[in-house]
């Protein structure tokens, strides 16, 4: 039994969610709740990170199911390999090793809505992004050559430490950016800068990627532009990784290489046979059809196959087209009474039950499930009426 929820309602899942529920959850929240997205949101991005850490290690997560957020604690959260949400994020979207970070640019991760018919046909989406880029102008310098200085601010450092008094006896040392070299550890003096990139040794430009969707990707399938990430003097550019976003589908869901659909038929369709036509994601029309005398039952679930989704890399074959009938029965009054014995006579015969004077017959009424929760609702407020006005008091002389 899970004892509390706190990291599953940080990430919208039930505590009993599987573990790609678990990643597609985290996938959605991190790259809405990002930093570079959301500046105003780093604590939320942090909660997300720790619930993720938490509940994608089996034993970490049957930990927390157990004991809560103390035996975390407890039982020490320090060998996950992870230092902050930012290495949280990179390692789930392919960011690599701290080690290649410090030699690499970070990456840049864009969430790309598709719809159903692009993941089935293939599909060529441009993308428009802002990136950083060397400047031309100082070649990344940043001003003139020669004027290059270390920070008289942070001493070269990149970092400032902040020492404040939390308790008596108790001091909390901060480690901040540098603003006035914006941790580069260097600066140049404002007469000596560049005028085009004003000193920053780089200039936003915009960028259009081709993005090729192939038949058969996957929701949450990652594609990489490797080396298109924003570019830093002394530093390889990272790369952009692209993460689609199926959209949902009016008519079809898919399942894995699957597709799954619902088809309503009447009841005349379900007993005597039919005919009946199917547009498909690339607009043909199938005919699905059932033979007279198959009969055809509520619920029943049948499958075409080849007619699913194409296979990734191997698009000329498909998975199954799987298809569940709901039977329409007829309303009340369809056929006039006079007529249902010659129907009765056509059916199976029906299950005789022995029924005896000493039995009660009652009578079958519409059941209104929103009637009743207003009748338990109602009963509920008069016994707390009775509670509060009715109920025992102090006597009093």
């Amino acid at each position: 039994m899970v004892r509390e929820t706190g990291y599953y309602d940080i990430l919208g899942v039930k505590p009993s969610a599987a573990s790609d529920e678990i990643k597609k959850a985290y996938r959605k929240l991190a790259l809405k709740y990002h930093p570079d997205k959301n500046p105003n949101e780093g604590e939320k991005f942090k909660l997300i990170s720790q619930a993720y850490e938490v509940l994608a290690d089996p034993k970490k997560r049957d930990l927390y199911d157990q004991g809560g957020e103390q035996a975390i604690k407890e039982g020490g959260m320090g060998g996950s390999g992870f230092s902050s949400p930012m290495d949280i994020f990179n390692m789930f979207f392919g960011g690599g090793s701290r080690m290649n970070r410090e030699r690499r640019g970070k990456n840049v991760v864009h969430q790309l809505t598709v719809s159903l018919e692009e993941m089935y046909n293939g599909a060529t989406r441009k993308l428009a992004l802002q990136k950083n880029v060397i400047c031309e102008k100082c070649e990344g310098y940043g001003g003139k050559k020669g004027a290059l200085e270390k920070c008289s601010n942070c001493k070269g450092k990149g970092v400032q430490i902040h020492v404040q008094q939390i308790g008596p006896g108790m001091i909390q040392q901060i480690q901040t950016m540098c603003g006035e070299c914006q941790g580069q550890g260097e600066r140049i003096n404002s007469k000596d800068r560049c005028k085009t990139c004003n000193g920053q040794k780089v200039e936003r430009k915009k960028k259009i990627l081709e993005v090729h969707i192939d038949k058969g990707m996957k929701d949450g399938q990652k594609i990489t532009f490797h080396g298109e990430g924003d570019q830093e003097p002394s530093l390889e550019p990272g790369d952009v990784i692209i993460v689609l976003d199926q959209k949902q589908h009016p008519v079809f869901q898919r399942q894995d290489d699957n597709l799954v659909t619902k088809m309503e038929i009447q009841l005349v369709d379900a007993l005597c046979g039919f005919r009946k036509t199917l547009t498909t994601l690339d607009n043909r029309t199938l005919v699905i059809s059932s033979s007279p005398g198959n009969v055809i039952n509520h619920g029943d679930v049948k499958s075409v196959n080849n007619e699913g989704m194409p296979i990734y890399r191997n698009p000329f074959e498909r998975g199954r087209l799987i298809i569940q009938f709901l039977v329409k029965f007829p309303e009340n009054g369809w056929m006039p009474t006079e007529m249902l014995p010659r129907l009765e006579a056509l059916l199976p015969p029906r299950e005789s039950s022995m029924i005896t004077d000493d039995m009660e017959e009652v009578e079958l009424t519409d059941f209104d499930p929103s009637e009743q929760r207003r009748r338990y609702s109602d009963e509920g407020d008069d016994e707390y009426e009775g509670t509060r006005t009715g109920g025992v008091q102090c006597q009093t002389q």
